[in-house]
């Protein structure tokens, strides 16, 4: 007989909608709504709010309360009414005073929810312990002492293959055992079972079920696409679990109801709106939208007005101390600050952290190879560290042999004492231990990373060729502008971070570097750069590298504010001077650095000494008991694109991404397409995710850290039976403004709206404005943004931007997010 259900479709579209977030090692930002990115920004938060039920906004009280603090300008509210709506007058009483009932939770769930209503049972707390645990047995990476017993088989075989062949039975009753191992059983099947013969709540089901665990579906969805994610590979699929749940639930039916029970689809009732269908406007949703505009361009006007107002001039060439590169990371937003007003005859520069050179690494005794590159990119190379093998630091009380029934009680009884005195001295002194993850452990100083191709291995090109040497450097330098007058050294310097107790910590690391750190990277460009055979090719292609410069590759710890060079390549000893004296205004930029970020965190006094400041800040980063050793991207809200010149004069608090272009290099945009390509979606990810786990810390975010429980090393829920926790934690979003991401390109608007319109993935993210976008005409200033699918001219209402001289003083004066400041550059 056939079907209208076709359960294979149903679950592809139920993948789309699902969590994407990949196990713990892999994680990297990406837009949590990203099913909806088809549709406009505030279209698709509606749709989301209705349909899944997520909170998308701010509550109207929080925006009625930062409009009477100021934080949101009146004029700029003024505007974005007359804009949207025309008439202001009408509008803004609505905003201020109109009065809305609370928004009914979302489609999904309600049909499930019968069960309780009919039967007052809680189908969830019946069968998703069993549930959680079985998957997270299966996938486990290394937690558990046992392994899921027949490794290498699929979920379900491994399923029928424990059943049949075991005395105990994971389900109450036989008849459940039966259907499991009967092969021919579909999901149809069970759901004709558990909802009846209306084959129209088929689907609805299923999303009420899998949104019931969306950690635990989207995860299980994740690893099936790329099984690659999990070190120790499983071979899952969402209908696996989709099959076993609905088994699960049947059994629990059965046995708690007796049989005298029936389908779902006898109660369903037309009150119950389909999960798809058209939703209807809501007044609510409008007024919250025109606030969130209110607020977002409150603080862009600031920033625009203050690029405008900016003025600084470039660096003569004959002057410059040295050059360096960072990440675009808004971490160094501030770092680059404290360095350039120490040395103002230093240029930096901004490009994503993998630094053009895409490839898997293998450290020296390590079984696996590591991506060191964007999330999206399959590199077909492969670098390896070369040298002796390093005995990693072991904690004695850290042993699987303290599980077991003797060995554990024994362990207790010895080593248990020395563990607790320990975990004592820590609560007072925390210092760094083997269970630390330190961003220095990726790659040893003092080990050689060989860049030279060698041979082939595993389908991977061991090293580089050096014309694709050549093609990487010169994309590199390109794309940031700097192709002529190079300073005697030119530092690359990538990013990590170091953290104790902290399952997140792959976020804190660098997401160019699929959430790595970036020193590998930044030792493979710096020695491309350096050989001459490169350099050949980089002077037919108009790049003259002069041979007294030399590069030389770093890892800035963005958690304990610390720098490690790898100066191998400086071998002349008056470059050994330079370089040591350079090292010295590393460090008090460093020390500055860890002063301002010290201002956010309640146990560190900001108006200290520097440098004891830092020491704290190191101190902090090694503390078991800290949940917050630092705030990540915690305020990200802009992103720039164009020269240094354009917002060294502008205080931006740290809350922007630089990425280094110049015009002049790229008048037609070529390169500036590849930086656009990856801004997007990688700034905007970041930003994005930091949006939805702030304003719905629950179901978008990962809630506070405190009960969190890793769960296999893949993931972390709350307790041993909750359900897995996407996005991020409370402690990483608790200071975050919940803003779309602006970015501003240095070119003129013909030129950016060419650039974005050769891609259509990259031209979503601005015509459906999840991305804010703004040209700011390199010769005039002139401000233009980007609305339905043009460049409209923008003039900022903000009239004067305050110019400060004392920056220290500012800081200790507030923990919140400042406004914008003109720099004194005297």
């Amino acid at each position: 007989m056939p079907t209208s259900f076709d359960e294979h479709q149903v679950i592809h579209e139920l993948k789309h909608f699902l969590p994407a977030q990949a196990p713990l090692m892999d994680f990297v930002h990406h837009n949590t709504l990203h099913a909806f990115q088809n549709l406009a920004f505030h279209e698709a938060l509606a749709t989301a709010h209705v349909k899944l039920g997520y909170q998308v906004y701010f509550p109207l009280e929080n925006f009625r309360s930062m409009y009477q603090e100021g934080r949101i300008s009146d004029d700029v509210l003024e505007r974005v009414l007359v804009q949207k709506k025309g008439n202001a007058e009408a509008w803004k009483g609505k905003l201020l005073f109109g009065e809305y009932p609370t928004v009914e939770p979302g489609r999904v769930g309600a049909l499930r929810g019968i069960w309780k209503s009919t039967y007052g049972i809680d189908l969830d707390s019946l069968v998703h312990p069993t549930l959680f645990r079985i998957i997270g047995s299966f996938l486990d990476q290394g937690i558990s002492i046992w392994n899921f017993p027949l490794n290498g088989k699929s979920f379900l075989e491994a399923i029928r293959t424990l059943e049949s062949t075991s005395f105990a039975s994971m389900f109450y009753r036989k008849e459940t055992k039966k259907l499991l191992l009967n092969p021919e059983l579909s999901i149809t099947d069970l759901l004709k079972k558990v909802v009846g013969d209306k084959e129209e709540l088929y689907e609805q089901y299923l999303y009420d079920q899998q949104f019931s665990h969306q950690g635990w579906s989207g995860m299980v969805s994740t690893v099936e696409d790329l099984p690659q994610t999990l070190l120790d590979t499983r071979l899952i699929k969402l209908e696996d679990l989709i099959l076993f749940e609905l088994l699960l639930e049947f059994d629990a039916l059965n046995y708690k109801l007796d049989q005298s029970w029936s389908q779902i689809g006898h109660f369903a009732t037309e009150k119950i709106i389909p999960l798809h269908d058209p939703i209807a406007y809501s007044e609510k949703l409008d007024v919250l939208s025109l606030w969130q505009e209110a607020f977002e361009w409150t603080y862009y006007d600031q920033v625009l007005k203050g690029l405008q107002m900016e003025k600084v001039d470039s660096i003569k060439p004959h002057l410059k101390s040295f050059q360096a590169m960072f990440c675009i990371d808004d971490r160094e937003c501030s770092f680059r600050r404290h360095l350039e007003a120490l040395d103002p005859a230093c240029d930096t520069y901004g490009t994503p952290g993998f630094f053009s050179v895409e490839f898997f690494y293998q450290p020296v005794g390590g079984k696996f190879y590591t991506k060191l590159c964007p999330a999206p990119v399959t590199p077909n190379y492969l670098i390896k560290e070369e040298g002796s093998e390093k005995k990693l630091g072991t904690d004695l009380h850290f042993s699987k042999h303290s599980h077991n029934f003797y060995t554990g009680w024994l362990f207790s009884q010895t080593l248990g004492f020395w563990s607790a005195a320990k975990l004592f001295v820590n609560l007072f002194k925390p210092s760094m231990s083997p269970a630390t993850a330190s961003s220095l452990k990726h790659v040893d100083k003092f080990s050689t990373i060989r860049v030279d191709y060698q041979a082939m291995e595993n389908g991977l090109q061991v090293g580089f060729q050096i014309e694709e040497m050549a093609v990487r450097v010169e994309g590199l330098l390109k794309s940031i502008g700097l192709v002529d007058n190079f300073a005697p050294i030119v530092y690359v310097i990538g990013h990590g971070a170091s953290s104790v107790n902290n399952p997140h910590y792959a976020a804190y690391d660098c997401g160019a570097c699929s959430g790595r750190a970036g020193s590998v990277n930044a030792r493979v460009i710096s020695q491309m750069a350096n050989k001459p055979e490169v350099r050949a090719i980089l002077s037919e292609k108009g790049i003259h590298i002069p041979e007294t410069t030399v590069f030389v590759g770093g890892l800035r710890d963005t958690t304990r504010d610390d720098v490690v060079f790898y100066d191998e390549q400086i071998t002349y000893a008056d470059y050994k001077i330079k370089h040591a004296d350079h090292v010295k205004l590393f460090e008090k930029a460093l020390d500055s650095n860890a002063k301002e970020r010290s201002r956010r965190f309640e146990s560190i006094n900001t108006s200290a000494k520097a440098s004891d400041i830092h020491e704290k800040i190191r101190t902090r980063s090694v503390s078991i008991f800290e949940p917050r050793p630092e705030l990540n991207h915690a305020t990200n809200a802009l992103c720039i694109v164009g020269r240094r010149e354009l917002s060294k004069g502008v205080f931006l608090d740290r809350r922007s991404f630089l990425n280094s272009f110049d015009y002049r290099v790229d008048p037609d945009g070529t390169y500036l397409f590849n930086i656009l390509k990856a801004a997007a979606p990688v700034c905007g990810g970041i930003n994005l995710e930091y949006y939805f786990s702030r304003v719905d810390g629950e179901k978008l975010g990962a809630g506070t850290k405190l009960p969190h429980n890793v769960m296999g090393l893949f993931g972390v829920a709350n307790g041993i039976d909750g359900d897995l926790r996407p996005g991020l934690p409370a402690q990483m979003t608790e200071v975050h403004d919940p803003v779309r991401l602006l970015l501003i390109v240095e070119h003129f608007p013909e030129i950016v709206l060419k650039t974005i319109q050769k891609a259509e993935e990259t031209y979503e993210w601005f015509i459906n404005d999840w991305v804010k976008l703004v040209s700011i005409n390199p010769e005039t200033k002139e401000l233009s943004v980007f609305e339905k699918g043009e460049f409209k001219l923008y003039e900022p209402l903000t009239k004067d931007i305050q110019e400060i001289d004392n920056l220290d003083e500012l800081l200790a004066s507030s923990q919140e997010n400042f406004p914008v400041y003109l720099l004194n550059q005297n």
